[in-house]
């Protein structure tokens, strides 16, 4: 039971040196898969919040050009690009920049939902369709990434 100096310049006994490291590997493992779940939910979030930037638009263009309604409507769109730009830089900061685009994609769903549930869209076999593929297109892809990264 002696003392050794490991790679990282801290010194450890050696019989618990293999089970520390190993214990912290596996905490700093879990804490990272935990890290990227919060992730994931938090961008899922703000990109239904940026869909809305859609809602806001086709209502704008119902209203008069230029009528108090509208400008309202399009500073609020332009208000929420603004938010969006400034947390979408975030998000890539802590992810790669191919993975979060993938991701951007799930705004086409957000779209179909805003507009059946707001504007009574109908709801036709090939557009529930495309929803179902960009889900799972985006859930395929996330485990692919996870897998090339390490993360998997």
């Amino acid at each position: 039971m002696g003392l050794r100096r490991g790679c990282d310049g801290i010194i450890n006994f050696r019989q618990g040196s293999k089970v520390k490291s190993h214990n912290e590997a596996e905490d700093r493992e879990k804490k990272n898969k935990g890290d990227r779940v919060l992730i994931m939910v938090l961008l899922h979030i703000f990109l239904m919040v940026y869909s809305v930037g859609g809602i806001l638009s086709k209502l704008a263009a119902a209203k008069p050009f230029m009528s108090t309604a509208f400008i309202c409507l399009y500073l609020g769109e332009i208000l929420l690009l603004a938010f969006y730009a400034v947390g979408w830089q975030q998000f890539i900061k802590r992810m790669p920049l191919s993975f979060a685009y993938a991701n951007k994609a799930v705004t086409i769903v957000w779209g179909f939902i805003w507009g059946v549930l707001l504007f009574h869209e109908q709801i036709s076999p090939g557009r529930l369709a495309g929803c179902i593929l960009v889900i799972a297109g985006v859930i395929v892809y996330g485990f692919e990434d996870g897998k090339e990264s390490g993360h998997g």
